[in-house]
């Protein structure tokens, strides 16, 4: 399933999405693809989605939701991928 949070972390002055799959990396690659979403936006185990993308996202099927519940899902797949701390 492909889950997104709202748009609410800013950066470069514009607001941005995480947009996650719970199910695969290759259907979050597919999705982001649709989306529009150069392979650039790919962050680790997310995608970063501008705030103009959001509402697209939403009319493809993605499920909204909370910014924890985004992470614990990922977890729960077993496809986060943390950054390195050295």
């Amino acid at each position: 399933m492909i889950l997104v949070d709202e748009p609410r972390w800013p950066g470069r002055g514009r607001l941005w999405s995480h947009l996650v799959s719970d199910v695969s990396y290759a259907e979050l690659h597919a999705f982001a693809e649709m989306l529009g979403v150069p392979r650039r936006g790919f962050d680790r185990d997310h995608y970063d989605i501008p705030a103009a993308r959001y509402p697209a996202a939403l009319w493809l099927g993605a499920t909204l939701v909370a910014p924890r519940e985004l992470a614990a899902r990922l977890r729960a797949a077993g496809l986060r991928r943390p950054k390195h701390t050295v």
